[in-house]
């Protein structure tokens, strides 16, 4: 068992926290968009916190107890049964009506982006922690680069969405969150667990504090690319002003 150096710790935990707090703040600015009002933007935005923070700290407790260990053949494989169960839900909770009012907001395209700005920090202790030798690189510098880029072209693509114009940046944005975090996906669950063989293994990515990220991070942030896509879809449905379609024309 792998027990990174504290600072490593902090900075994939501040990475978590950042993300889900970060959601929170985007579905209470829809709720409030949509008409809801305050108290029902804060009570949507407190129930998000409670329901993403409780996974989170549920998760934790399993790592912990080293219920996600990837010994194949020793019981049920936890770990991808979290991510898809978690995502599941998530998925789910969209269809609330009033977690489909918030994200169906004004405003609500470019929001939406904001979350993943913080990928770049557990990116970073992916790739500090294959320096130290305890990741393979075949795992880790995909993932690491591929979080990084996507961190650095979220608040830019958020910008520009913003202002009006950037819809194919977005597009373009999404395609690649997504396709990075299923490489990211497949490659640790490969090289956790052993389908191919290299050293060191990703097994570190089943216990503290990595296991947050594939069981919590990458779910919620699917879910937002995911919702992101619809959203971005939908508005390109509807019909825009002229100097809109100007503008979007002229990129």
């Amino acid at each position: 068992m792998y027990d990174p150096p504290s600072y490593l710790w902090a900075l994939t935990i501040a990475g978590i926290i950042a993300i889900l707090a970060t959601t929170c703040v985007v579905l209470y600015g829809g709720a409030v968009r949509a008409g809801l009002g305050r108290r029902r933007a804060a009570l949507l935005a407190g129930g998000a916190a409670v329901v993403l923070g409780g996974w989170c700290a549920a998760s934790a407790v399993i790592a912990g107890h080293g219920w996600y260990h990837t010994r194949l053949g020793h019981g049920v494989p936890w770990l991808p049964v979290a991510v898809a169960g978690s995502l599941g839900l998530l998925l789910a909770l969209r269809r609330v009506p009033v977690v489909a009012r918030a994200l169906a907001a004004p405003g609500m395209v470019n929001r939406l982006e904001l979350p993943h700005s913080f990928r770049m920090l557990d990116g970073a202790a992916f790739l500090i922690i294959m320096a130290l030798g305890h990741l393979p690189p075949l795992f880790a510098l995909p993932a690491g680069i591929g979080d990084i880029v996507a961190g650095i072209a979220a608040p830019l693509a958020a910008r520009r969405l913003a202002q009006g114009t950037g819809r194919r940046a977005a597009w373009w944005f999404n395609a690649f969150g997504l396709t990075d975090l299923a490489v990211a996906l497949t490659l640790g669950a490969v090289t956790a667990y052993q389908l191919i063989r290299v050293t060191p293994s990703g097994a570190p990515i089943s216990e503290l504090p990595l296991a947050l990220v594939p069981t919590v991070g990458v779910p919620l942030l699917l879910a937002v690319h995911f919702t992101s896509v619809a959203a971005l879809a939908k508005a390109r449905r509807a019909p825009r002003p002229a100097a809109v379609r100007l503008a979007a024309a002229a990129e």
